[in-house]
Parts: structure tokens; sequence; C-alpha cells
């Protein structure tokens, strides 16, 4: 089975790969993807071969062809569609940077328990009330989910999205939730990655003024 890594690679290469694009560059070797990616060329290809890629040519990988490749290899075709639970500050981000994005992944469906959010549009997202999710969910066919919401209430979130079909979620929520067998959680805890940036960031460089 391929490697979260290999899965985090993938969709840095895609990033690049459209910049590449929008340079109007058609052809790239594994060197200069590498280059862009600050990896190494030999696990790029690596990498490309897991995925059952033999594009390579003398004048590099194409672009389009790379591109079209990996995007039959990380997404589901049509789409995914994703329901996002929580609709604060980080939720309404969260909103509009998937608007804009280039993402085989659309939010669908937002949920919260406010009554001065639900049964609205928010950032062209339809808003529902968090004891209407199973009935959405299984309506819409959605089996990824975002969670958004404060600490306290993300075991109690989680538990209905599972309940209610979710088989992958996302948890910006600030604290870990058990997850069932044959489910998959990533958990985005940005205080604890902030504090390892700020911890060998001072392993790099004294603080100015600090006490020698």
């Amino acid at each position: 089975m391929i490697s979260e890594k290999t899965i985090e690679r993938l969709s840095q290469y895609r990033h690049f790969l459209r910049e590449f694009l929008k340079e109007n560059v058609d052809h790239v070797s594994s060197s200069t993807l590498a280059e862009r990616c600050h990896g190494q060329s030999a696990q790029v290809r690596r990498d490309l071969m897991e995925m059952g890629y033999r594009g390579k040519s003398t004048r590099g990988y194409d672009v389009e062809d790379l591109l079209a490749a990996i995007g039959s290899y990380l997404d589901r075709p049509g789409g995914e569609k994703v329901a996002l639970c929580g609709i604060g500050n980080l939720g309404r981000a969260l909103l509009t940077y998937f608007q804009g994005s280039l993402s085989n992944l659309q939010v669908v469906a937002a949920f919260d328990r406010d009554p001065h959010k639900t049964g609205r549009v928010i950032h062209g997202c339809r808003c529902f009330d968090i004891e209407m999710v199973e009935k959405v969910i299984a309506e819409q066919g959605i089996q990824v989910a975002v969670i958004a919401v404060p600490g306290p209430d993300a075991q109690r979130v989680a538990d209905r999205l599972f309940a209610a079909g979710i088989k992958g979620l996302l948890n910006f929520a600030p604290t870990p939730v058990r997850v069932p067998p044959k489910t998959y959680v990533e958990h985005m805890d940005m205080t604890m990655a902030l504090e390892k940036v700020s911890f060998f960031t001072r392993q790099l460089a004294p603080v100015r003024g600090a006490p020698k």
C-alpha cells in the first residue's frame, strides 16, 4: 500500500506542476521538479513509478500529462464531496479557501448549531443545523468531513459523523478524536505545529534582546 508521505509528495508535485503551466513550461525533469519541492530527483522518480507512471521522455515529463496522471491517481472520479462542521472564523476561512481552490474537493454542506448561521448560504455553501447531519450526509453521499469545532465538542461531532457514514476526517479541533475501524483521520493541531516551529527557530537563532 502506498505510504502517507508518498501521497503528500504527489499532492505537492501537482501544486508545482500547475505553477509550471502558469509559467508556460510544458516539460519538466525530475531534478527540476525536485528542486522546486526541495526534494531529491530520485525520490520524485520513485514516487511516480509507485503510482504506475511511465511517461518520461528525453525532454522530461510532459507537465499536462503528468498532472492528469496524478489527478487520476489521487482524485475520486467526478470529485469528492466534503462536509464541514463548525462555521466559526476557521470554518469560514476554510470555505473561502475551497471556493477558490483548483482542488477536486468540494465542500457541499456545512453544519453548525448557531441559529444565526443555519439555513443560510455562507461563502457559497448551504449551512445546516447539526441535527440534520445524518440526513444531509446520506442524501449527498458524503464520505469525507472536516471538523472545525471547539475541542470539547470534537469527539461528539466526530461520533455523529462516523455514525452517519463518514469514512475520512480532517480534524482541526485542538484535541485528538477516537475513530472506529476502517476509517481515517488526519489531525491538524495548529498550536502544536506553531510551538514546534517556535522551538526549532530558537535553536537556529537566539532571540534578540534575550539575556546572555
